[in-house]
């Protein structure tokens, strides 16, 4: 049975939830990551974005908000249309919603490297070996001096350590992972190395869903 991705959205709006206190963690850190963004004007993207409740609230309430050229690509068009419908709300005119397969390369070719690459939902979703090539691939994403945001849970198997290690091949630094005392899994990386070109026509990965990686 597919999951219906919509309908999953509404554990954010259960207080004391795993998803509503992981949100709460990705929108601090994503507040965090444009305070400490250079001046001038700033690019986001965001992989499997749903329905924007991580990035929109925070660019709708930051004093950098119209420095910011965003992307989000999300699959299902109703979480797109809440996506859309909250950005306009909010004016943000930089803010573009698409709706698509976020998996593809060639939807974030104009606008990469970028300062801002949120990779939420998606590591929970994937096979190991597609996380390592979406973490190969942020190095394509994300400008020098970038931040990455992502998400994994702290359950064992606990991938977060190898998750780490792999950002570190790829010239990536730590600023926060959670702990799996936490009960979320939040992580956030900064790019210190030289963004390499972005492979057009690239599938980075098959977003299988949870349900199916447990029970196959």
């Amino acid at each position: 049975m597919t999951k219906d991705w919509y309908a999953w959205h509404a554990d954010y709006e259960q207080p004391g939830s795993a998803l509503s206190r992981r949100l709460a963690e990705v929108r601090v850190r994503i507040r965090e990551a444009l305070d400490a963004a250079p001046s001038g004007p700033l690019r986001a993207i965001s992989l499997c974005a749903g329905q924007g409740h991580d990035l929109i609230p925070v660019l709708a309430a930051h004093p950098r908000r119209d420095d910011v050229t965003a992307r989000l690509v999300e699959l299902d068009p109703r979480n797109a249309e809440v996506a859309r419908k909250a950005t306009a709300e909010a004016g943000l005119t930089g803010v573009e919603v698409v709706v698509g397969d976020a998996a593809l390369t060639d939807r974030y070719a104009d606008l990469v490297p970028a300062d801002l690459v949120l990779v939420c939902g998606v590591f929970g979703n994937i096979v190991d070996a597609d996380i390592r090539a979406v973490v190969g691939h942020c190095a394509a994403l994300c400008a020098t001096g970038g931040t990455v945001l992502w998400t994994r849970h702290r359950r064992e198997p606990d991938l977060v350590p190898t998750l780490c290690g792999w950002f570190a091949e790829e010239g990536f630094t730590p600023v926060a992972v959670s702990s799996p005392a936490d009960g979320v899994g939040v992580g956030v990386h900064r790019f210190t190395g030289t963004p390499r070109p972005l492979a057009p026509g690239v599938t980075m990965f098959e977003f299988v869903g949870h349900h199916r990686l447990t029970h196959p």
